[in-house]
């Protein structure tokens, strides 16, 4: 089941008048690990790991994407698990009240919790974005923290022809907002590293290579897609 994305927002906003959720100016996270480094706090956790544990939480641009990062992972001789709790079109909103969603990040014994939020809300105009993104995602990111987990959240990349709803938006424009979303958002948790897959799609794209990235639909990954997004958290994981 699906919810535009219009609702979404409007949802978060009125949840938070009600006193069901929180709002967008409700105070930070503090600094996890009291300040330190986020990267330095999962390279730690990757070394000290024997078989690294990640689990995947978001929606279909998450899919393919456990299996093309065990794929990798497996290539270069690392030992991995991974798990997801995906749904189509699901928002972080929905995940943070979601009992599958939050029983598997509870009972997972997860190193690493990946944290992916629908693919147009990161983008929208800071106060929308605000509103409906932070209040779920440092509710996720306590539970994942709580659970001995590390955070990490998934940058995605903009629609091949930009966000149809904004005047003569384009796939570099989307991208650049989805960058900064990101980088508010984990700010906004105390924070956090954030794998920046959209980056490496628009290397692609300058490439030339962008054809190669998309479905027909413009927006979802092909196998090539997933193979890049995985990429991207290999690298950030565990280095080049």
């Amino acid at each position: 089941m699906k919810f535009p994305l219009s609702s979404l927002v409007k949802l978060s906003c009125v949840l938070g008048f009600f006193g069901l959720t929180a709002c967008s100016t409700q105070t930070p996270l503090a600094p996890a690990n009291g300040g330190r480094d986020p990267r330095l706090v999962l390279a730690e956790r990757v070394r000290s790991s024997g078989k690294l544990a990640v689990l995947f939480v978001g929606n279909s641009y998450s899919f393919g994407v456990p299996r093309a990062f065990s794929k990798i992972a497996t290539e270069h001789g690392k030992s991995v698990r991974t798990g997801h709790s995906t749904n189509s079109g699901w928002s972080l909103q929905r995940h943070s009240t979601n009992p599958g969603t939050l029983k598997k990040i509870r009972e997972g014994r997860w190193d690493i919790v990946v944290l992916q939020e629908h693919s147009e809300i990161p983008a929208l105009p800071p106060k929308k974005r605000d509103a409906a993104m932070f209040p779920p995602l440092r509710s996720l990111v306590t539970e994942a923290r709580n659970s001995g987990a590390v955070p990490l959240l998934y940058q995605t990349w903009g629609r091949r022809d930009g966000d149809r709803s904004v005047r003569h938006d384009d796939f570099h424009a989307m991208t650049a907002r989805l960058r900064k979303g990101y980088q508010a958002a984990a700010e906004n948790c105390g924070g956090m590293v954030v794998v920046p897959a959209g980056d490496a799609w628009e290397r692609e794209m300058e490439a030339g290579r962008g054809a190669e990235l998309f479905m027909p639909d413009g927006s979802h990954p092909t196998p090539f897609g997933n193979e890049m997004t995985a990429g991207a958290f290999y690298e950030a994981i565990f280095g080049k």
